[in-house]
């Protein structure tokens, strides 16, 4: 089992920033990727950005040159900046192809609440 922490969410005025992490913890060998995704309410849930263990980042159109992904073995950053207030929306760590006892899979967290409100 691997469980993911998100922490960093709150409320910031618009053109403000916000630094998310998420910590992976439990039980497992490696972690393919991790990224982040997030889902406002009444929307579907959307990519936001990814970073694989080897490889370059991707970034969800509306958020380059804005937010940064990074990662530190197995916590991964959101670094955002100028949020706006089309930012808000619960922001979800992914954990994609974990390898532990049984065969790969994907694992979430509970999410963090981003609010942008002047």
């Amino acid at each position: 089992q691997v469980q993911l922490v998100e922490s960093g969410g709150g409320l910031v005025q618009p053109g403000g920033s916000l630094r998310l992490s998420c910590v992976a913890s439990g039980s497992f060998f490696s972690i393919n990727a991790m990224g982040w995704y997030r889902q406002a309410p009444g929307k579907e849930r959307e990519l936001v950005a990814t970073i694989p263990s080897v490889g370059f980042t991707s970034y969800a159109d509306f958020v380059k040159g804005r937010f940064t992904i990074s990662r530190a073995k197995n916590t991964v950053y959101l670094q955002m900046n100028s949020l706006k207030p089309e930012d808000t929306a619960v922001y979800y760590c992914n954990a994609a192809g974990v390898s532990g006892s049984g065969p790969k899979r994907d694992y979430w967290g509970r999410g963090t609440q981003v609010s942008v409100s002047s």
